[in-house]
């Protein structure tokens, strides 16, 4: 198995497999494959392990109930997965008896011996955060997986008891020796948020932080005002206004 990142703002993950060789994802992350390759879907495939109880578990935090399996079949095969926003993609290693704790949307494919369950899912009355709340994936087993952050990436490798409060759209990964709780800042902010606070995650050292500094529901909040409908007038308005946004993001190829 031979994977490689191609692209810069973009980028694009290829995966060329020897026959017999596969990777799992989460369903709809396909871009592109040869026709020696074979998909086939369960609800947990990671290392023999998961099964039912792993879908199910997915499925309480708002994914897909099947994992998808791409396998090279009768010679080698080639399959991709594009990012969906400005990013990075970039590979884990897992090992036993460790794992990684990740955003609800964050891997992108992962060989098959990785086990991806629900890490947490915290529910929030109001906020940018869609009716599934905060919710974190977490990746055991032992094998590699890639995982999409978007923006910029930040890491902190924190020391025993040192903490970070971060924004939770901007928790992209973080090592599972790294403790979390989901604090709330009480105060003037009640007035926004309908008297639950600020809520922001705190992550207590050992371990490794990946920070992303353009999470998908800031973004979504932020464009939403110009994607508003109404009459065929005010829809091209807000057409062009999402258009100069994403302008913006994406540059002169759009």
């Amino acid at each position: 198995m031979k994977a490689e990142v191609k692209g810069t703002t973009m980028p694009v993950l290829e995966i060329n497999l020897e026959s017999g060789e596969s990777v799992i994802s989460t369903h709809g992350e396909l871009s592109w494959m040869t026709p020696s390759m074979r998909m086939s879907q369960s609800t947990g495939l990671g290392a023999g392990k998961g099964g039912l109880l792993s879908g199910l578990k997915r499925v309480i935090g708002g994914a897909s109930l099947f994992l998808t399996k791409y396998e090279a079949v009768g010679g080698a095969g080639m399959v991709s997965f594009a990012s969906k926003l400005p990013g990075r993609i970039f590979p884990v290693e897992i090992a036993q008896g460790s794992g990684y704790l990740v955003h609800r949307h964050g891997l992108l494919c992962a060989t098959p011996e990785v086990v991806p369950t629900v890490g947490l899912q915290q529910s929030f009355r109001a906020g940018i955060y869609g009716r599934d709340g905060f919710v974190l994936q977490r990746l055991e087993g032992a094998g590699t997986a890639w995982i999409e952050l978007s923006g910029e990436i930040i890491n902190y490798k924190l020391q025993p008891q040192e903490t970070l409060l971060v924004h939770p759209g901007h928790v992209g990964m973080f090592q599972d020796s790294v403790s979390f709780q989901i604090t709330t800042i009480q105060g003037l902010s009640n007035i926004f948020f309908g008297g639950d606070g600020y809520h922001l995650v705190a992550l207590t050292g050992p371990g490794e932080v990946w920070l992303q500094s353009m999470p998908v529901p800031i973004l979504a909040n932020a464009v939403a005002p110009y994607l508003g409908g109404g009459n065929a007038a005010s829809s091209a308005v807000a057409g062009g206004a999402a258009g100069g946004v994403l302008g913006a993001i994406f540059g002169d190829s759009v």
